[in-house]
């Protein structure tokens, strides 16, 4: 009896874990940058997640973010070059995946 309960308190509590990270990706950034980055692995340019860990504690980071959106680059990731605004995107949807961005190491 000890055992299957905790057995469930384990269970739960990587239940608990897993979702903690589990957010999913604004539909703009699936649409102009899905392709090529996702929010927990690397595809073919950085993970989102690391990103956002190379900018935590900045209080520019969403603004540094978006400058090197708009530039485009491979901003020392070595895994190739992003165009100039990705797929695209508007300086408005720009400025928020930043935000968003910015905020996941949080």
């Amino acid at each position: 009896m000890k055992s299957n309960i905790a057995s469930m308190i384990a269970v739960a509590g990587l239940t608990f874990a897993g979702s903690a990270l589990a957010v999913d990706m604004p539909a703009e950034g699936k649409a102009k940058c899905g392709a090529c980055h996702a929010i927990d692995r690397k595809v073919m340019g950085p993970s989102w997640m690391d990103v956002s860990k190379k900018y935590k504690g900045d209080p520019a980071a969403a603004a540094k973010i978006a400058a090197n959106i708009t530039k485009g680059g491979a901003f020392g990731w070595k895994s190739g070059n992003m165009p100039p605004k990705g797929m695209n995107a508007s300086d408005a949807e720009i400025k928020k995946l930043s935000s968003f961005i910015a905020g996941l190491a949080k």
